[in-house]
């Protein structure tokens, strides 16, 4: 995983272009007046989720990694804790294919908060519970960038 700001990406030269391209079109497009619902980029192999919700407690929240694509989470409204994981670290349940969605139970190794600008990469092997209230329950909207590995 990693963990930045879209303020200050010449700290991270090192990553690929894929990701680098999320970036791109974050800063090339008003991502905040996108209604909620997948938005086709380059066809699988590169669209955004736009998602808006009302963060929560963590036992009312799950955890996930994914196999196929990578996550380029980056907060355009609000703010939000998304505890983090290994998932060699957790109880692996049954892949599910078609939504390239792996689910597992397990205790956090440590977490983040995620507001307007910042950015969260997550690669396959890492676990992440988004969603989680900082302090109190508030509306958030995120553009969750998925790229084909």
């Amino acid at each position: 995983m990693i963990f930045g700001n879209i303020n200050h990406l010449d700290e991270f030269s090192f990553l690929e272009d894929s990701i680098k391209e999320c970036f791109s079109y974050a800063k090339d497009h008003d991502l905040i007046s996108y209604e909620k619902g997948c938005h086709e980029i380059d066809g699988d192999r590169f669209f955004v989720n736009i998602v808006a919700y009302t963060t929560t407690t963590p036992e009312n929240r799950f955890w996930e990694a994914h196999k196929d694509y990578l996550d380029v989470h980056v907060m355009l409204q609000g703010q939000e804790q998304i505890d983090l994981n290994f998932i060699k670290n957790m109880q692996l349940k049954e892949y599910v294919k078609e939504d390239d969605f792996l689910p597992m139970e397990g205790e956090k190794c440590g977490g983040l908060i995620l507001r307007p600008g910042d950015f969260l990469i997550c690669y396959p092997n890492d676990a992440h519970r988004t969603a989680v209230a900082v302090e109190e329950p508030e509306n958030v909207k995120k553009a969750i960038f998925k790229v084909k590995i």
